[in-house]
């Protein structure tokens, strides 16, 4: 009988410990837009932007993959102004190796945690040399093996080398996705997952660069200008100030390269 009691109450905890902690899901978050909404916003997108480019300066594969790496916590401008002279005298693995760390340096130091990625873009080009033949790999999961290459630099590289529909997310997505609700997450990766869910399929190629274009000229971090934002009536940014979209037209090139935040 008292063995009967300790099996019953022994269960009853099990059961009790079951109910208290139980098994975390995955959740994905919804966007605040429906199917037909998100298609009005990624075809005005188009339509504003119909060939939407990268901002950084590059001549290969290579160059890119370097741009992007030196791109961490700087500004595509101040990189650009750094590698312009870089490139033209380093455009393959072997030509930068041969420079060395401080030939590189004497090259970028205008640009943050310059010694570091200095020392990052020598060993990327080892690698490239040792094991893959001097050329950039095309998939994500070699692409990221490569020292100071992450997800979103492996993305871009995708995107802008070889054509793939990838979703790099840097602060400017990150902050437009949760911002206007479009696809919600807390982590990059987070919104890199629900962005590729809830983009319409025939407007993903381009999509990342329509983000980040839209926020780094329109909906800004420190101020939406939401009387420059095509898609005003459709945001659902909590607290933007214009319901009225800006006329539709397609932006001249020089609007996409110009200063902003």
């Amino acid at each position: 009988m008292a063995i009967s009691k300790l099996k019953s109450s022994t269960q009853t905890l099990q059961k009790s410990n079951v109910t208290a902690a139980p098994r975390r899901r995955k959740t994905l978050s919804r966007s605040a837009y429906s199917k037909e909404e998100r298609e009005e916003i990624f075809r005005r997108f188009s339509i504003q932007r119909p060939e939407p480019k990268g901002e950084l300066e590059h001549v290969n594969p290579f160059t890119l993959v370097v741009a992007v790496a030196l791109s961490a916590q700087a500004t595509d401008a101040g990189v650009n102004k750094a590698t312009r002279e870089l490139f033209k005298i380093a455009d393959t693995p072997e030509k930068m190796l041969a420079l060395g760390e401080d030939g590189v340096i004497a090259h970028i130091k205008t640009i943050g945690l310059f010694r570091n990625k200095a020392k990052n873009v020598i060993a990327l080009c080892r690698m490239l040399i040792d094991q893959f033949g001097s050329e950039v790999p095309k998939t994500r999961e070699e692409l990221i093996l490569l020292p100071g290459v992450g997800r979103k630099t492996a993305n871009v590289v995708m995107s802008m080398a070889f054509g793939v529909p990838t979703m790099a997310v840097d602060t400017h997505v990150f902050r437009i996705a949760n911002r206007i609700k479009l696809a919600p997450g807390n982590t990059p990766d987070d919104v890199e997952d629900n962005l590729m869910r809830v983009i319409p399929e025939q407007y993903l190629y381009h999509a990342h660069h329509w983000l980040i274009l839209h926020g780094r000229y329109t909906c800004k971090a420190r101020k939406a200008e939401c009387e420059r934002c095509v898609i005003a009536d459709i945001c659902k940014y909590p607290a933007k100030s214009n319901d009225i979209p800006a006329p539709l037209v397609e932006l001249p090139p020089q609007i996409i390269g110009a200063t902003a935040e």
